[in-house]
């Protein structure tokens, strides 16, 4: 066995996340660091292993078959797993998560170790499957281990556990050195210590190669390949174009074994047999020799796989791809069905590349376009903002065709939607509504629904009222949700009494999950909670989750759920979104996801980690261009100052969410503060610039105001007020505001310290004895606290713990289970909606009964409130 040096401590640790069930470790590191080495002296000889491939990248799903070719015949014949290898019937398209799903209960059933090392070479589908499993593998049989290189994080596998290997102190170096058949001395082993720095390939290789003389930079790791280059030209011709050809080749393709000419190879420590095939030592080996490579040589080696690979119509598209010497349509109408196939599968990034290569193989500029075109639908898909920019603007150069001017011309806007250019996103989106609303005007209302998301992130003065006067030069009909949308998005006070009254028939509507999610959101930012709940349900047990959606639309749900009291929801959302957000390099979302977090951590009393999540996000954005994610930073800090008793601070927070005049600085968000800004003026005793506030608002919600929205008016009024009873009533009077909890128990505490400081102390203790019961059933504990303080000033007895405060004792994963179990589901039906397998589901179950003090599914009725 291989002995390993300097790197203990990182073997145990690798060798129980192996030998453990439920465990995931990323092994990190530079080239040649050794985490090859520690993955196989940790693998057991049954564990199901893959390695990531750079020529196959472009492959959906090429890793995931690697990996569990060893166990694919237990899936069944209609399966996803073999549709998307290409080997099944089913006509559907499949989804990834779903895909996902199979996968899990495919290995849940198997147990063991799973192995992947380079998975930064994997194709994205396959990182996908695997970053789905990795977070759902705590009740499995199974455990996980992945190598990747430090300089290229895996998309979805942030937050998981990492060890992450550092260079080789001396000692280490030394003894790495002096196990070496022929160890350096001298000046030598100096130089090939100071240059290796540490990297254990880097001295076993540079201690074989003589080093020159004199000073130099030191050698980095991309030198290496210099060195693996040069020894593959001392080998004989025979075996340089044998290894040529390896280099080349896909893991799976079929390389014919000659009997002879790869023993120089393996003498030179360049390839090794594993018993089946000939595989490079090191991956820089392997990229050394293929790009050290003269490029007709490379292509004569491509021509020789897409010929071994005939039967395998997507590896030979990209072979002769590969092999091209100029545009050549054949090879690009080849591409562009690989193309299809790879998205049918679920893999939008293997899709828009095949697409784009597809284009540069296209001799007509019209058909280079088209494929752009086509690049960019799939590309909408993976988020990436700078990859649909750059594929826009070159359509941009390629074409005249107004369709496929329109189409770039929109996606473009819709990259930009999502990051924090939100002036350049406006324009570019309000300028193609307008230029396209007489003779595209679908595509017209799409770019303007995409303008009025940005107009709700920026709410910069006068882009609202561009957008709603946009919406009027569009002539119909147009699509019913569309137009709700433009018109809720950009004005949720003013459109409330002409959109409120369809949403019934727009949420009873038969639409894709993207519609059903826009339908939700817009019940949402009317104020009407439980629909928007129940919405954002339906559309989600139809939604296939692919990654991030652009538009942002599934913080709407979180929002939701903030509102009506699902913290412990808004808490997975949100570090979802964060996640997503991280993966796809878009700060505005993870901006907008922390303070969501942080507003939950606010009010349940986390004030530390709550500050740090709001000041992060501040740090993230413009404030004065991203209004929405400013605001609601201001709400965190302004609501953990109200925690702490700082009035002056919590005024001060308060405040920053109005302009100087005393307007909204954000016209939906902003609103949510009215009472607590009133509330910190009254104690501080200044409220005249609270009461400008609070008048310039009830000047902009009008008559359109929502219930909620009349409550925390009225709410904010009685603070300020010398008579606040009767505005306190009216506060409370609509039983509709029980739909917003932690709002209504702020006014029902609110009132009661006004009736005990006006010694009405009887009439206090029954609405602080609701706020209290409410506060401890959301967790809120500050007010909690304050409110059982206030009940025994007054003599009030304790209601005693809320009943549902059960599920605290759950995690949200489980909370959720419950929920859906409750409502009568099966196993596998709760599984299918959360992506997880039927023996997960039931493992959470059985261990959730106990501190639920049930043993049956059927006592989870009675327990939890309908």
């Amino acid at each position: 066995m291989q002995q390993i040096i300097g790197r203990d401590a990182e073997l145990a640790r690798v060798r129980r996340a192996a030998r453990k069930t439920g465990q995931v470790l990323i092994v990190t590191g530079d080239p040649g660091m050794g985490k090859t080495t520690l993955l196989d002296a940790a693998a057991e000889p049954r564990a199901l292993r893959a390695t990531g491939s750079e020529s196959e990248a472009n492959l959906a799903f090429a890793g995931l078959h690697q990996l569990l070719a060893p166990v694919l015949h237990r899936a069944p014949e209609s399966s996803r797993l073999l549709a998307a290898f290409g080997a099944g019937e089913r006509s559907a398209e499949p989804d990834v998560m779903r895909l996902a799903l199979e996968v899990l209960e495919l290995l849940s059933d198997t147990g063991g170790l799973l192995v992947v090392d380079d998975a930064h070479w994997l194709d994205r589908a396959s990182l996908e499957v695997l970053a789905f499993l990795a977070r759902r593998l705590d009740a499995e049989p199974l455990s996980l281990l992945v190598g990747a290189r430090e300089d290229q994080p895996l998309p979805g596998f942030d937050g998981l556990p990492v060890l992450s290997l550092e260079p080789l102190g001396d000692l280490d170096a030394n003894r790495v050195l002096d196990g070496l058949p022929r160890p350096p001395t001298g000046a030598h082993r100096l130089r090939v210590l100071a240059e290796a720095g540490g990297n254990p390939l880097a001295l076993a290789e540079f201690a074989a190669v003589p080093q020159e003389t004199g000073p130099g930079p030191l050698v980095t790791t991309e030198r290496l390949e210099k060195i693996f280059a040069a020894r593959a030209q001392e080998l004989p011709q025979e075996s340089g174009e044998l290894l040529l050809v390896l280099a080349a080749a896909d893991t799976a393709d079929p390389v014919r074994v000659p009997e002879s000419g790869w023993e120089p190879a393996e003498r030179a420590g360049l390839v090794r047999w594993t018993g089946s095939r000939y595989r490079f030592r090191h991956p820089l080996v392997r990229s050394a020799l293929y790009h050290s490579a003269p490029v007709a040589r490379r292509r004569r080696a491509h021509l020789v796989l897409a010929a071994a690979t005939a039967d395998e119509p997507d590896r030979r598209a990209w072979h002769l791809a590969a092999a091209a010497s100029g545009p050549d349509e054949d090879v690009a109408a080849l591409l562009e069905d690989t193309a299809g196939r790879a998205r049918r599968r679920g893999g939008y990034a293997a899709a828009a590349t095949a697409l784009e290569r597809a284009a540069e193989l296209s001799p007509d500029r019209g058909q280079r376009a088209r494929r752009l075109v086509l690049a960019t639908d799939a590309a909408l898909f993976t988020a990436q903002a700078g990859w649909l920019e750059d594929l826009a603007a070159r359509i941009a150069d390629l074409t005249d065709e107004p369709e496929l001017l329109a189409v770039a011309a929109l996606r473009a806007g819709q990259a930009l939607s999502v990051t924090t250019r939100h002036a350049a996103a406006f324009a570019q989106l309000s300028r193609t509504a307008t230029a396209l609303a007489r003779q595209a005007p679908d595509t017209a209302l799409t770019a303007l629904a995409g303008a009025a998301v940005v107009a709700y992130y920026s709410a910069e003065p006068g882009r609202r009222e561009q957008v709603l006067a946009a919406l009027r030069q569009i002539p119909g009909p147009q699509d019913p949700v569309t137009r709700a949308w433009v018109l809720t998005v950009a004005d949720p006070v003013g459109s409330r009494a002409e959109v409120l009254p369809l949403l019934p028939e727009l949420g009873a509507a038969e639409s894709g999950p993207g519609q059903a999610i826009a339908v939700a959101t817009i019940a949402w930012l009317l104020d009407e909670a439980p629909l928007a709940e129940r919405l954002f349900e339906q559309a989600f047990d139809q939604w296939r989750l692919r990654g991030p959606l652009p538009e942002g639309l599934g913080c709407a749900h979180g929002w939701t759920l903030f509102d009506t009291g699902g913290w412990a929801r808004v808490r997975t959302i949100a570090a979802d979104a964060v996640s997503n957000g991280a993966r796809a390099e878009l700060p505005h979302v993870i901006a907008g996801s922390k303070t969501m977090d942080g507003a939950v951590l606010a009010l349940r009393g986390d004030s530390v980690r709550a500050g740090e999540l709001a000041t992060d996000a501040l740090s993230m954005v413009d404030p004065a261009g991203s209004r929405m994610v400013a605001v609601r930073a201001r709400y965190v800090l302004g609501m953990i100052a109200a925690a702490d008793g700082d009035h002056a601070a919590a005024y001060a927070q308060f405040r920053r969410m109005f302009t100087a005049d005393g307007e909204f600085e954000h016209y939906h968000q902003s609103a949510v503060a009215l009472p607590e800004l009133a509330a910190a003026a009254a104690r501080l005793g200044t409220p005249h610039d609270a009461e400008r506030v609070v008048r310039a608002a009830a000047e902009l919600l009008g008559g359109g105001a929502s219930a909620r929205m009349r409550a925390l008016l009225d709410h904010a009024r009685a603070m300020l007020a010398d008579d606040p009873e009767p505005l306190f009533a009216a506060a409370l009077a609509d039983p509709r505001t029980g739909q917003w909890p932690f709002e209504r128990a702020r006014t029902l505490l609110h009132q009661a310290e006004w009736l005990r400081r006006a010694r009405r102390i009887t009439e206090s203790r029954a609405p602080l004895a609701e706020a209290l019961e409410t506060f401890r059933r959301l967790g809120a504990r500050p007010w909690a606290a304050r409110a059982e303080a206030e009940l025994r000033a007054s003599g009030g007895a304790d209601p005693g713990p809320a009943a549902a405060d059960v599920l605290d004792e759950l995690s949200p994963q489980q909370q959720e289970i419950i929920r859906l179990a409750a409502r009568g589901l099966t196993n596998r039906e709760i599984g299918d909606r959360l992506f997880l397998s039927p023996r997960t589901v039931g493992s959470h179950l059985y261990r959730s009964f106990p501190k639920l003090g049930v043993s049956t599914r059927g006592q989870l009725r009675d327990l939890l409130p309908n």
